[in-house]
């Protein structure tokens, strides 16, 4: 195979595993309705979609956790009265999320070809880190970078983007590439219990080092490396790999600096409803703020348009912690993301910045 038919060979793959997902979603809707259903199941990323009478089904392929926002969007634009979303993974989270939405929406799992209702999965208690890696937040303060904890993880962050952890690993030490910022000695300080502190832009990053057995880096190198990536995070910065990773952490910093751009007195990070997949796929962050009336709020950061942003709010909700305002940039308030959060069952505003 040539390098230049794969492209097309990826998307003749794409689009008989389309094929195969209509067929998969038609047949486990004629098998639920009792009768064989027509209609020519439509187009879907990662899934197919099928328009029955008033309903729209939505089959989703593979991992389905941000998956409400973009079928809910689907039977919208179809001018469905209900969505009716299909999944084999996910399934407690996604009813979760629609229990907080005033828009009918049911969500199922497949048993060979029995379609059955999931059952809402509540959210779990955030763990509490074990106290020996606790005791590194003093340690990343300071080397200048702000000390985080979330859900059992402690971190350090450099305006919104975090460059160490502390980990349980036997590791002694490791070198970092951060992008053009150049090597750099990791600040692993290492504790009795072998409780480290690794440097690297998430765990990708941090499992690219290289070993250097021996070596006890050194509080100073960590500030280097706070030095060097707050250099590339601002908005005036040109572009850079380090600015383009955690743009909605970067934008509850900005926050954190200037809470009048959301209008409150003060904002603080939190704790989002749900662990942080990765450090590289774009993800909602949360900060709790004080209104100038002494009110809480919680701050829901987003950049971009995210279709799912309204599960993440619906999570938020559930979650408690006062009214929700969302931030978004100005050129990202845009209609369906609008249409999208209205449909939430409790109101949120949506504040641009």
């Amino acid at each position: 195979m040539t390098d230049a038919a794969r492209p097309a060979d990826i998307a003749e793959a794409a689009a008989r595993r389309s094929k195969l997902l209509g067929i998969k979603l038609q047949a486990l809707v004629s098998e639920h309705a009792g009768a064989d259903v027509r209609g020519e199941p439509g187009t879907f990323p990662h899934g197919s979609a099928l328009l029955v009478d008033d309903a729209a089904w939505v089959l989703i392929d593979g991992a389905a956790d941000r998956s409400l926002g973009g079928a809910l969007a689907w039977a919208r634009r179809h001018g469905a009265a209900s969505l009716q979303l299909v999944a084999d993974a996910d399934t407690g989270l996604l009813a979760r999320r629609a229990e907080r939405l005033r828009f009918p929406v049911s969500v199922w799992f497949a048993q060979d070809r029995t379609l059955f209702p999931a059952v809402a999965e509540p959210l779990a208690s955030p763990p509490e880190p074990p106290g020996e890696h606790l005791a590194f937040l003093a340690v990343i303060a300071d080397a200048g970078a702000t000390p985080n904890v979330e859900h059992g993880v402690v971190f350090g962050e450099v305006r919104g983007l975090e460059v160490c952890r502390v980990v349980d690993e036997p590791t002694i030490g490791h070198i970092v590439e951060l992008g053009d910022v150049g090597l750099a000695e990791a600040p692993t300080v290492p504790a009795a219990t072998g409780v480290l502190l690794e440097v690297g832009v998430g765990a990708n990053d941090r499992e690219a080092f290289r070993m250097l057995h021996g070596d006890i880096p050194t509080v100073e190198a960590l500030a280097t490396v706070v030095d060097s990536v707050a250099a590339v995070r601002s908005t005036d910065a040109p572009q850079h790999p380090l600015n383009r990773l955690g743009q909605e952490r970067f934008l509850r910093w900005r926050l954190e600096q200037d809470p009048s751009l959301v209008d409150v007195a003060q904002v603080q990070p939190a704790q989002p409803p749900i662990p942080r997949p990765n450090l590289k796929d774009p993800v909602p962050c949360v900060a709790t703020a004080r209104t100038h009336d002494d009110r809480t709020v919680t701050v829901v950061c987003s950049v971009g348009v995210d279709l799912d942003l309204v599960g993440f709010v619906a999570d938020v909700q559930t979650a408690g912690g006062g009214p929700v305002v969302v931030a978004l940039r100005r050129r990202d308030v845009v209609p369906i993301t609008e249409e999208l959060l209205g449909l939430l069952d409790t109101p949120v505003e949506i504040h641009p910045v």
